[in-house]
């Protein structure tokens, strides 16, 4: 079977790039080597990950602050097996409607393992024992990526465990310790400290969240502590044992001293890595970096002509939303269309509560690259919509160029600011000036103004409500 593009691989990435394709007139063929579509994002990340931060953050609402409401709920419990049942009822729910997308748009969908005969056809592996070759006049590979460790740490997938393994436990930890304090061991910790558990996170850079602004991980780090999670900067993890149903991690802290850490399950969460095992791409000839990484250009083609790359087994962040929009400028490149997509403005956000998001530069990197910026500031605090709900913590913070206004970076800490970053990245896909934004009347009582108001201080300094 002769097709005009066959994508490798079934995440957030691949599965728009099909669909795009096919949108615009291709024959269109997608890989996929389990038997539900959408990658790790729907199956194994994104996802069920949201689905039990939400139930977390339910019953820890009933614990903490359904009575400050006028709510009496008398000694809350859960139903651990109930609460991931639903998430899995979710991904279910999520995988089918893929699946239902991918018949829509007459996409043929093949279950197997995908690799490289050489640049135009794909040998499909499948799980019965058998195979079969179809050819590609384009390829995309989308295969995403999966769980890094450490040299020296045995992931059991029992006691010490990946993500993968922390969202289909079939009890919550009574101590759980974290390596690695960045988005998904954040978020991870956080479902299941607000169900009981103690968790206790090891990171050995300086901060939490060590790639975002300094005051967002300063803010978040002080909000998870109030929320008894202990963490633990400058600690570099130099071994991970397993006794029986006992963990012990061994630390070294910033003052060389060794830190026993000791809990019933321990999840590795640092980082993740491109996932291109077995898919013979010596064959075709594609180049990898050191890194294992996909080599491409501006147009996410590989140095052979007609297979490209996406997602995480390309440069840049590893995220859902930036594989989506690369999968789109593929298809549209391929029919002779001139997308873009700004790689500034791919917003990074860590569902934990309050949330955090943030777009464009870091005052860190601004400062690095000698750019005379300003910095407006505003608290969630003074807002009549945080006081209404109780959620109070977090700020949003604009850096503006000190010369031209134009907004430059935007970093917020507080509720639904997941949702709220989009209102930056707008602006600033268009180069709004802080002005522009701060001129903008917003609802109220709404979250969004904190926004108005800290654009409103980096343009003139003088924000109302403060």
């Amino acid at each position: 079977m002769k097709y005009d593009l066959i994508v490798i691989g079934s995440g957030p990435g691949g599965y728009i790039a099909a669909i795009r394709a096919s949108q615009l007139g291709s024959k269109v063929a997608i890989i996929e080597k389990y038997s539900t579509l959408g990658g790790t994002c729907t199956n194994v990340g994104c996802i069920p990950s949201k689905a039990l931060l939400d139930s977390s953050h339910h019953f820890y609402d009933a614990v903490k602050h359904f009575d400050e409401h006028g709510i009496s709920v008398e000694n809350p419990t859960f139903d651990f097996g109930k609460m991931v049942g639903r998430k899995d009822k979710v991904v279910e729910t999520t995988t089918g409607g893929i699946k239902y997308l991918m018949d829509k748009n007459n996409i043929d969908v093949y279950e197997g393992l995908g690799s490289f005969e050489d640049a135009t056809n794909v040998k499909i592996s499948k799980n019965d024992g058998t195979s079969e070759v179809i050819e590609g006049t384009n390829i995309v590979i989308a295969t995403g990526s999966k769980p890094s460790t450490l040299p020296f740490i045995s992931i059991d997938k029992e006691r010490v465990i990946t993500s993968t393994e922390a969202l289909k436990l079939k009890e919550v930890p009574k101590h759980l310790l974290v390596i690695g304090g960045g988005v998904i061991g954040l978020e991870l910790g956080s479902v299941y400290k607000r169900l009981g558990a103690d968790v206790t996170v090891i990171e050995y850079a300086p901060t939490i969240t060590p790639t975002m602004d300094k005051d967002v991980s300063k803010e978040l780090n002080k909000v998870l502590k109030k929320q008894g999670m202990k963490i633990n900067a400058n600690h570099g993890v130099t071994s991970v044992e397993r006794n029986d149903d006992e963990v012990i991690v061994k630390a070294t802290n910033k003052k060389g001293e060794e830190v026993t850490f000791t809990g019933d399950y321990c999840l590795v969460s640092v980082g993740r890595k491109p996932y291109t095992e077995g898919l013979g791409l010596d064959k075709a000839g594609v180049k990898v970096t050191d890194r294992g990484m996909v080599e491409v250009n501006d147009h996410l083609q590989t140095n052979v002509a007609n297979i490209y790359a996406i997602g995480d087994v390309v440069r840049g962040a590893m995220l859902a939303h930036k594989a989506e929009e690369e999968g789109v400028v593929v298809a549209e490149y391929l029919a002779g269309q001139k997308p873009h997509i700004d790689y500034n403005l791919i917003p990074g956000i860590v569902y934990t509560w309050p949330e955090v998001a943030a777009v464009g530069k870091t005052e860190q990197e601004l400062k690095d690259a000698g750019v005379d910026f300003k910095a407006g500031k505003f608290s969630m605090r003074a807002l009549g919509r945080s006081r209404a709900s109780g959620d109070l913590d977090g700020f949003v913070k604009v850096l503006a160029d000190k010369n031209t206004d134009e907004i430059l970076g935007v970093h917020m800490v507080g509720a639904r600011v997941a949702d709220l970053i989009m209102e930056a990245a707008v602006a600033m896909e268009y180069r709004a000036s802080a002005e522009d934004l701060a001129r903008i009347c917003h609802g109220h009582p709404t979250y969004s103004e904190a926004v108005k108001e800290a654009a409103k201080a980096a343009w003139d300094g003088k924000p109302l409500n403060s």
